[in-house]
């Protein structure tokens, strides 16, 4: 078993190691252009690039090895519904980069927080990271509030970090370190 191959819980989550198969299930999701609002990515241009893609993260590693691709198709348990997405970039300095969708319909219900801190407290249980971060653009409050919620801590603003849809974008880096 890869690293990442463990399908996660919480009370109304299975958090499931993303698989080619999930294509299907969550392009027509991906293709929402609110999801694109405070990030540079847009909605993939087919249900073919989307399954190539997301067979090239099965292997769960980076091209050259150096880093640890945890992707994962987030399902309200006991259904058919997949409400989001979370992945996870584990470094080989210790830390991993955190980042997430809930899709449109089932935004502002707490799935976010859910999703977000188990996979949080599942890097640092199972792949021992010292701190987990999240760049976050400035004009996206609920991330912020999400993040801000979890313990997460703003350590840095990051003037200009992106430009897309013809903007200059800044964002705020934040970081949860674990304790002890």
């Amino acid at each position: 078993m890869k690293p990442g191959d463990t399908t996660l819980f919480t009370p109304r989550l299975s958090i499931e190691p993303l698989v080619a198969a999930h294509a299907e299930i969550l392009f027509p999701h991906f293709c929402d252009p609110e999801l694109y609002a405070f990030i540079p990515q847009q909605a993939p241009e087919s249900l073919s690039y989307l399954t190539q893609r997301y067979r090239r993260l099965e292997s769960r590693s980076s091209p050259d090895g150096s880093e640890i691709w945890l992707n994962w198709a987030v399902r309200l348990t006991g259904s058919d519904d997949y409400v989001g997405y979370a992945q996870a970039g584990v470094e080989a300095d210790g830390q991993a980069m955190l980042a997430y969708f809930v899709f449109t319909p089932y935004q502002r219900q707490g799935y976010a927080a859910e999703m977000c801190q188990r996979v949080r407290d599942h890097l640092i249980s199972v792949f021992a990271v010292r701190s987990v971060y999240a760049l976050i653009d400035t004009r996206n409050q609920a991330s912020i509030a999400l993040v801000e919620k979890l313990g997460f801590k703003r350590e840095a603003f990051l003037p200009n970090a992106d430009y897309f849809k013809d903007a200059n974008s800044d964002e705020y880096r934040y970081r949860y370190a674990k304790s002890g």
